[in-house]
């Protein structure tokens, strides 16, 4: 036991300044990469710090080498790192044909991006500064470049780094103490020998002055600056103002308003919904269809009492397909009993934003082309049938693009009420009752009056449809539409949303409207799940009169036309389902109309959009533009070859111009000086190193001594030298020459 416990004190004490410095680097890395807190997600840190300190675990547990086998270990664990913490939608089916297997590989790969090249990236930046930093002034460098990037981000971003300055300057202050205990190990061993038998002697001071100086810098009051820096004084200077972060770190400036108002558009988050918001009429997209139509997005089944999140339930049903152009989506559901009307729309994208899903009227049939009919469609594109949402997988990765237009086709059930209302809400086969059950979920903590008032709204009805629809008119008649509710109407009696709306505030948006219609729902036994997406939107002046929300049906019944869809039409509504028809929307907001389709003599054919135009084209602005971005990585990449070429053919030229510039103006005896001290460079990283003692000329008889084959020409480089340095007499241009040839020529030699 006492052999084991001793050989592994011997390999942990064993280089020990390097494996300090491998951990020491790993410290600062990842206290340097906070600058970009607000632009990471939080699974990209965590992927970032793990494979950083796996990576410094490997190295330390391995012997130095074996860096190739450490190295495969370490970018194997940097992959497995990201497929663990990266949020990725795993297609679970396995693949049956080796094209599957292409798919379902291309599937997952593309999730990685961009946390698989970050990861990488500090990888390498890691195994760089190990390489690098050799010696105390490249320590310096290091340390200092981590702290400028943190003191600059900290005075000019709201992002709070004083903690990673401090941290920073510790791990440097013991890096430096460690540099100088290794250099005294190598340098005067039996020095070392004798403070080694008193560690505690020699640790104990060293951590009390490092820990004093943090605990009272960190501790320092924040205080404006008494000297401003050339940048502020330049702007205040043209009457600009120019906010400096100290203190609270400028917060008065970020604060929303008192009021916690936002604005209108598709909602990123609906655990916690109420406040209020301002309408927001950018446009968003453009819709050209057959027929008027909601255009949904994304659905949600579990209420928390506070807003919507997915339930675990619902990702266990979560079964993701692949597409191909123009084939029909497989569904869970039922066909209509009354039948479908098929929708044919083509979507246009105006804002850049990526989101979770393709937008357009439920359900969806078929994706019948993305950019252009001839493009391939893209990657992360799949359809989830349990929810019947044509999904974009890791929409949230950086650098993810969205489909800037393309087409679907969509099959909406046909609305018959006599029929709907023989109907039953929810699932006849018991397994697929048990299987949607979360459909019916409403947290323990709702209060009793809220199904009580569900049951005494709808007493008189005799059916499921009619149960609903009386749930839906007593909202859009008893309550008001506000974007700006009154929350000091609220007492703090209760904490859920619902009943707040129903019994306190009595007014607010489609987000109250909604989810109180499904909670009701849910409370009678109907299977609700709430939905959020887009209305309509309005057409255009020549699209069938001028512009509106409602439009003459007489003129066109359908709603045919291309609609401009603006962030104020984010909306929310229901569905519920009935056996034999599917999921069947319902809109229970003050002031709105869910556009149901209806059975029709003659289908409408959809509006032709002219691709032809280059000026309103979606589809040749999208190929213009990867033409010109082509055109320009072109011009780029031989911009760049050209310039290398150039600075080969020159680059001796540019050497002595760096000379020159650096040095200035240096005679013939300068010039044999500064290539004698490139040589003692070049010798100490071949272990030529020159003693702090020694004379340049003890140190070459030194080196010749144990590098005979060198004896002479180093001789002959240091006469020259110590003419060069010494001796008043000046050396000819042509000996300069010479000189630096022989030097050339030793450095050969020594590689």
């Amino acid at each position: 036991m006492k052999t084991m416990t001793k050989s592994i004190l011997t390999y942990v004490t064993a280089n020990w300044y390097e494996k300090l410095k491998l951990l020491f680097i790993a410290i600062i890395l990842s206290n340097t990469i906070s600058v970009f807190e607000g632009y990471w997600w939080e699974e990209t840190f965590a992927i970032v710090y793990y494979t950083l300190y796996t990576a410094v675990a490997i190295d330390l547990l391995l012997p130095l080498k074996l860096r190739f086998l450490k190295l495969f270990l370490q970018v194997s664990a940097a992959i497995f790192i990201t497929t663990q913490l990266a949020v990725m939608d795993w297609i679970i089916t396995p693949p049956q044909r080796w094209q599957e297997l292409v798919w379902w590989l291309q599937a997952h790969i593309v999730q990685l991006n961009p946390f698989i090249w970050i990861s990488l990236a500090l990888l390498f930046l890691y195994l760089l500064f190990a390489l690098w930093t050799t010696s105390r002034i490249r320590m310096f460098g290091f340390v200092g470049t981590s702290l400028l990037l943190l003191t600059i981000s900290d005075s000019f971003t709201p992002i709070w780094l004083w903690d990673e300055v401090g941290m920073v300057v510790f791990i440097g202050l013991l890096w430096l103490v460690a540099s100088h205990l290794s250099r005294l190990q190598r340098e005067h061993p039996s020095s070392w020998g004798e403070l080694v038998e008193y560690p505690i002697q020699l640790i104990i001071p060293i951590a009390l002055v490092l820990s004093v100086l943090m605990v009272v810098g960190i501790n320092m009051p924040s205080l404006s600056p008494i000297l401003q820096d050339p940048y502020t004084i330049w702007k205040e200077a043209k009457g600009e103002r120019v906010q400096v972060f100290l203190g609270d770190k400028g917060t008065e400036s970020f604060k929303p308003s008192s009021t916690g108002n936002a604005s209108s558009g598709y909602s990123r988050n609906d655990e916690k919904l109420g406040g209020g918001f301002e309408f927001d009429y950018s446009p968003m997209m453009t819709v050209t269809t057959s027929h008027r139509s909601y255009w949904r997005g994304e659905s949600k089944a579990l209420y928390t009492g506070n807003g919507w999140a997915e339930a675990d339930a619902e990702k266990d049903l979560e079964e993701f397909n692949r597409i191909a152009k123009g084939e029909a989506f497989s569904s869970f559901d039922d066909p209509p009993a009354a039948g479908i009307t098929e929708v044919n729309q083509i979507v246009a994208m105006i804002r850049k934003d990526v989101y979770p899903i393709l937008f357009a009227a439920a359900p969806i049939n078929r994706l019948n082309w993305v950019d252009n009919d001839e493009s391939p469609l893209p990657t992360g594109l799949v359809w989830e049938p349990s929810s019947n949402e044509l999904r974009l997988l890791n929409w949230n990765m950086k650098n993810r693009k969205y489909p800037e237009t393309y087409s679907v086709t969509s099959s909406v059930p046909v609305l018959d009420e006599a029929l709907l209302r023989e109907a039953n809400a929810g699932w006849a086969n018991a397994a697929d009752a048990s299987r949607y059950a979360f459909y019916l979920q409403l947290p323990d903590s709702l209060p009793e009056r809220v199904k009580q008032l569900a049951e005494q709204v709808t007493a008189e009805a005799t059916n499921d449809y009619d149960r609903a629809k009386l749930l839906e008119t007593y909202l859009r008649m008893n309550f008001n539409y506000n974007n700006l509710p009154d929350e000091s109407k609220l007492t703090g009696s209760t904490s859920d949303f619902v009943d707040k709306f129903l019994f306190e505030l009595k007014e607010g948006y489609c987000d109250y409207f909604s989810t109180s219609m499904a909670v009701m729902a849910r409370s009678l036994g109907l299977p609700t799940r709430w939905v959020k997406g887009f209305a309509p939107g309005v057409l255009p002046v020549n699209d069938y009169g001028p512009p509106g929300e409602f439009m003459d049906e007489n003129i066109n019944p359908s709603g045919a036309g291309t609609y401009t869809v603006r962030n104020s039409d984010a909306h929310s509504w229901i569905e519920i389902y009935f056996e034999g028809f599917g999921w069947i929307p319902f809109e229970a907001t003050a002031g709105f109309s869910f556009p149901y389709t209806i059975a029709e003599d003659e289908e409408v054919v959809l509006p032709e959009v002219d691709l032809s135009e280059s000026d309103t084209s979606v589809a040749d602005k999208a190929k213009s533009s990867s033409n010109s971005k082509l055109w320009t990585w072109i011009s780029v990449s031989l911009l760049l070859v050209t310039a290398a070429v150039w600075v080969i053919l020159r680059r001796d030229k540019l050497v002595t111009a760096y000379h020159k510039l650096r040095h200035g103006s240096y005679t013939s005896n300068d010039r044999i000086v500064l290539e004698t001290h490139k040589l003692l460079r070049i010798c100490k990283k071949r272990g030529m190193e020159r003693e702090e003692h020694e004379t340049i000329r003890e140190a070459v008889l030194r080196w010749s001594q144990s590098h005979k084959r060198l004896r002479n020409d180093l001789g002959a480089v240091l006469n020259d030298f110590e003419r060069a340095k010494y001796s008043p007499v000046m050396a000819t241009s042509e000996e300069a020459e010479r000189f630096v040839l022989k030097v050339r020529s030793l450095i050969d030699q020594l590689r």
